[in-house]
């Protein structure tokens, strides 16, 4: 069984993933900021004891166990945040299962940080697997909560439900139109955040961006997952009819797609930050059927094992930057001609 990221999903030519995440502390322990390293560790110890009563296939794992590759791949597969892992602290910790759909990690900016996650647009489902997940280790540790404000929070953004809902957009056909200003300022005013592929401060590459909601005080996880909803439904038929238009000039539209599409499959040596440029026409080349050399699954193996860490991985062993580059072009070579 393939892991959610190298699954196709609903509405994925869009919508490449959704998440939901939940924002936690614990009542019996001050905020990350007041805590020093022997109460971290207590936390540790405290989730580590209830992990097997939670289910789901969950195991704990401590930062200090895993090397550092690993690390960063779990980062590239947005499991971990990059300031969790650069942190260098002998602290922090996750649980994650074997899909790799629910991940939390411990000691981060909160005490817990929840995340459920899948291919395609699915946070209706997510939100029901979220909500059983938090509830359950809400059971076993009671959780930092007034009647008044909701639950308590190092970020005052994230005070009240806690709850991020977010959603990984490909919106190729919207930059090339001219009008991804327009969409962006309309995401901005229906009280949503817009950002890059690795959430706050990153940048977005590849025509990729990630909706989220703003606002978590003074509103129910019911109306935040509708109107993330509806705001995405709205990109969803937008970047659809961008890509409409695009396909009016077919020669135009072929010739881009296939030049990436040649330089990628035809490099002897490649960067990453190359490849995902070169990935966001190839993708939108084969959601349209002009491409027809790969399919889904290909152009998320693409995706998800050239990044720098992903394709160490791959390889089974560490290299360095140029070589990483050259090995790249060898393995991306590979996953086009698989049967």
């Amino acid at each position: 069984m393939l892991n959610w990221y190298l699954q196709g999903g609903k509405e994925s030519d869009v919508v490449v993933s959704s998440r939901i995440r939940f924002a936690r502390n614990l009542s019996n322990f001050p905020f990350m900021t007041k805590l020093d390293k022997t109460a971290k560790q207590k936390i540790e110890e405290q989730i580590k004891e209830v992990t097997p009563t939670l289910g789901y296939g969950l195991k704990f794992m401590k930062l200090k166990d895993m090397d550092d590759i690993t690390k960063m791949s779990l980062v590239e597969k947005h499991l971990l945040s990059p300031n969790f892992v650069l942190n260098k602290e002998d602290t922090g910790a996750m649980l994650i299962n074997d899909d790799e759909n629910i991940s939390v990690m411990i000691n981060e900016e909160d005490h817990l940080r929840i995340q459920v996650m899948n291919s395609g647009f699915d946070i209706e489902n997510l939100m029901n697997l979220a909500i059983e997940v938090d509830e359950k280790i809400g059971d076993k540790l009671p959780y930092a909560y007034s009647e008044k404000y909701g639950f308590l929070t190092v970020c005052p953004t994230n005070v009240g439900t806690g709850l991020r809902v977010s959603v990984m957009v490909h919106l190729p056909g919207l930059a090339r139109t001219g009008n991804i200003r327009k969409i962006l300022e309309v995401i901005n005013n229906f009280g949503m955040n817009i950002r890059g592929i690795y959430g706050e401060g990153s940048k977005a590459g590849g025509d990729m961006y990630q909706v989220s909601n703003k606002q978590t005080l003074g509103i129910s996880e019911t109306e935040i997952v509708k109107n993330l909803k509806l705001i995405t439904e709205k990109i969803i038929e937008q970047e659809r009819l961008a890509r409409k238009i695009l396909a009016r000039d077919n020669i135009e539209l072929e010739d881009k797609v296939y030049r990436a599409y040649g330089t990628l499959t035809n490099a002897k040596k490649i960067s990453s930050n190359e490849v995902r440029e070169l990935l966001s026409e190839i993708k939108l080349g084969t959601d349209l059927g002009i491409i027809k050399e790969l399919d889904d699954l290909k152009v998320k193996k693409l995706e998800l094992y050239t990044k720098p860490a992903n394709l160490q991985k791959y390889l089974g062993k560490q290299i360095e930057s140029y070589e990483r580059d050259i090995r790249r072009a060898e393995v991306i070579k590979q996953i086009v001609r698989e049967k």
